[in-house]
């Protein structure tokens, strides 16, 4: 659990979680053995992966196909890991048994935004997924797509302003599929929604479901 926890919304592969749950154990347990427990804590929607988006009729190449992994209740992760407050925000986060690029802090909020898109996605009949392309060239945190399938992408920013850099990969999918994406958005933890000038929105995480 652990080390689902703090592989929060990474696509960390099976073995990276496997080797992190059974270190210093000895030798490691195959994927056999392994797989059931993981088959059960799915089952009990402990584990709750998010899905890659793999779109029937768009033709984007090199889509990744492994899912995020993402627990019941972000603060399930943090309960789990025995941080505080202090350790989330001053970035230290010791011993996790997963090495990451960027701050759980961060993952927490994205974990966190999932959960409720996925709620307001399940109210209106959608499927929530997420898109990334091999090799972490091109990321979308979060696509809801309806049924006829056009699509809302959603990216999550810990920071309180959005700048270009921000939406290049939300610009990329445009480009990619025309018409088929209905809006794009960033989601962040400032206090104001609004467009900007390329046409995409900016909501505070705050206003989801407002």
């Amino acid at each position: 659990m652990a080390a689902y926890a703090a592989a929060t919304a990474t696509t960390a592969s099976f073995e990276t979680i496997r080797d992190a749950a059974t270190s210093g154990q000895g030798e490691k347990p195959s994927k056999t053995t392994t797989q059931p427990y993981r088959e059960i804590l799915e089952r009990l929607w402990i584990v709750d992966p998010l899905p890659a988006w793999l779109p029937s009729r768009n033709r984007l190449n090199r889509l990744a196909q492994a899912p995020k992994h993402h627990l019941a209740d972000p603060a399930l992760a943090v309960r789990i890991l025995g941080l505080d407050a202090e350790a989330l925000l001053s970035g230290g986060e010791p011993n996790l048994p997963i090495p990451r690029d960027e701050r759980l802090l961060g993952h927490l909020f994205e974990s966190l935004v999932t959960l409720n898109v996925r709620v307001y996605a399940q109210a209106a009949e959608a499927r929530v997924s997420h898109l990334r392309l091999h090799g972490g060239r091109r990321e979308v945190d979060l696509i809801v797509e309806r049924a006829d399938q056009r699509v809302l992408a959603i990216e999550v920013k810990l920071s309180g302003a959005v700048d270009d850099d921000d939406v290049k990969h939300l610009t990329w999918l445009k480009e990619q599929i025309g018409d088929e994406l209905l809006d794009a958005v960033v989601i962040h933890t400032g206090p104001q929604a609004y467009r900007r000038r390329d046409g995409i929105a900016v909501v505070p995480a705050a206003l989801l479901g407002a």
